[in-house]
């Protein structure tokens, strides 16, 4: 049955009665075998009930980095998949119990004092899917534009930029912000095996691909295809097929990740019942 997808608008304030209703024991964690999949539209908007309040978005830290060749990032909480290979802190499957509310303003604050400590003109929001309460993440990205930050990078899985059109149209009016994109499998029943998601939700990140394309917004692909036993030949094939498709020089760019042996990666493995050799 094909699942009935419902994203939060745009400036939506969930009130008090709508948290009153929400249950965490339903609230999806690790995926474990036989695991009933779910829908990744429907996970976020349960998660945006917990990480955010008006205003207001979870983050756990803000600390400098050597990726990008240092860049100051701020950590948020919550996501609406499950990967199985994912190495982001617990607050991604116990949202509630980790991190504390800050307004955009805030959040600013706290990535500009790292940066000018850190001498660091990179900024970036990570961890868990930061494009969960879409009116806090563009306040923040409304003030990054017009102060001394050369680059801001944005990475997510592309579920809620395939879903909401708007969101692509929106990133693509602030000249510093880039976008990264991790797509998490090369087929649909891969995705659902690695995400936990329907399968339908494939289709989604490709859609933010395509969208973030026709607004002429800054972005790049990353894929978790560079370990043989989270993605098979065939399925890698798959992958750059359906890149391939939608534009060349998305493959010619393409990011391959590779699963690292992180706490948090292997605990997620070892639920799903998985067991990874590294070299």
């Amino acid at each position: 049955m094909q699942s009935t997808y419902c994203l939060i608008p745009s400036g939506y304030c969930l009130g008090e009665q709508s948290r009153m209703n929400f249950s965490y024991e339903t609230y999806q964690r690790y995926l474990e075998p036989g695991f009933i999949p779910f829908d990744s539209l429907q996970l976020a908007e349960e998660t945006e009930k917990i990480v955010c309040r008006g205003d207001r978005r979870k983050y756990t830290k803000f600390t400098c980095t050597r990726m990008y060749g240092g860049i100051v990032t701020g950590y948020t909480c919550g996501c609406c998949l499950r990967c199985i290979f994912c190495w982001v802190h617990q607050c991604r499957d116990f949202p509630e119990k980790y991190g504390r509310f800050y307004s955009p303003e805030e959040v600013f604050r706290q990535l500009s004092r790292v940066g000018r400590k850190s001498q660091v003109l990179q900024l970036r929001v990570s961890g868990a899917e930061p494009t969960i309460g879409k009116a806090r993440l563009l306040g923040l990205l409304d003030k990054v534009e017009d102060l001394p930050f050369r680059l801001f990078i944005l990475e997510t899985n592309g579920i809620l930029l395939g879903a909401d059109p708007d969101y692509a149209k929106q990133f693509a009016c602030f000249k510093k912000v880039h976008t990264r994109i991790s797509i998490k499998a090369g087929t649909p029943k891969a995705f659902t095996k690695k995400t936990g998601a329907l399968s339908e939700s494939f289709e989604l990140p490709f859609k933010g691909i395509v969208n973030l394309i026709r607004a002429g917004a800054s972005f790049h692909v990353a894929a978790m295809s560079a370990h043989s036993r989270i993605v098979d030949g065939q399925e890698r094939q798959s992958l750059v097929d359906r890149l391939a498709s939608i534009d060349p020089s998305l493959v010619d760019n393409l990011e391959e990740e590779v699963v690292s042996p992180y706490h948090n990666t292997l605990e997620r493995l070892r639920h799903a019942g998985l067991k990874l050799e590294w070299d």
